[in-house]
């Protein structure tokens, strides 16, 4: 297994690509910090499939778009398990608006959860890791729109695009600290937040005609990239960005 002897924090991890991780990083050995900000009864479900794996969980609840709960989060983690080696930052939100109707509590709410808290959860996870005088693995979970753009998604586009240039700056700041970090940019991806897609045989089939493989991917997929780049095989890899999109950011045309 190859994370045996390690801790892992995951933001968000109650459900879709975070509970994928989560339970991946148990099966690969980890002892999992499983968070969530409502739902308390999928946070379960999740504590209950990393258990099943013969490793530990540990839930805690906070909301990523308060700095306080970040730091929260992270200190309860290290409380309970002794360390963290390993970040992986999943906790996400999205907002559907054409620009000149995006309101100004919704572009807090994106901007705070997908880009503040993850600045400030990542902050406090070094500050623990300097003070245990070890290195470790970050991971963000972005989006092809870190990089493509997305109408009517503007606040969630800026907030991924900000998760790159977090990343390239602290792969420099951070590589002397032995402390890697990387993003994986998920394209369409069969999780809650795109119910409406799936439900939707239209939209889904001219999505699907964009992903040159032909199907959305599984959550599944995103944790095997995950599992990699928080092991010892990814001990020489930082500062990239890793696309699981089946082909789509390179052959995405609007409809």
């Amino acid at each position: 297994m190859r994370l045996e002897g390690k801790t892992a924090l995951v933001t968000g991890s109650d459900q879709g690509i975070g509970k994928a991780i989560a339970v991946r990083l148990a099966q690969e050995g980890a002892d999992v910090v499983i968070n969530y900000r409502s739902n308390a009864a999928s946070a379960a479900e999740t504590l209950k499939e990393v258990e099943a794996t013969g490793r530990q969980g540990f839930v805690v609840q906070a909301d990523l778009s308060k700095i306080a709960d970040t730091k929260h989060l992270v200190d309860e983690g290290v409380a309970h398990f002794g360390k963290l080696d390993i970040l992986v930052n999943n906790a996400g939100v999205e907002k559907r608006a054409d620009f000149w109707d995006v309101t100004e509590e919704d572009y807090n709410t994106v901007i705070s959860t997908n880009m503040t808290g993850v600045f400030f959860t990542t902050q406090r996870f070094v500050q623990q890791l300097i003070a245990a005088n070890q290195g470790g693995k970050i991971v963000n979970i972005s989006s092809v729109h870190e990089d493509l753009p997305f109408p009517h998604f503007t606040s969630y586009c800026m907030s991924k695009g900000a998760l790159r240039m977090m990343m390239r700056n602290l792969a420099i700041e951070l590589a002397p600290l032995g402390i890697n970090i990387n993003n994986i940019a998920p394209g369409a991806i069969e999780t809650p937040i795109n119910t409406k897609l799936l439900n939707d045989p239209v939209l889904l089939a001219s999505l699907q005609h964009n992903i040159p493989l032909g199907r959305l991917g599984k959550p599944e997929d995103v944790a095997s990239m995950a599992a990699y780049l928080v092991s010892d095989e990814a001990n020489y890899v930082t500062a990239a960005t890793f696309f699981v999109d089946g082909g789509l950011i390179w052959n995405y045309h609007e409809q």
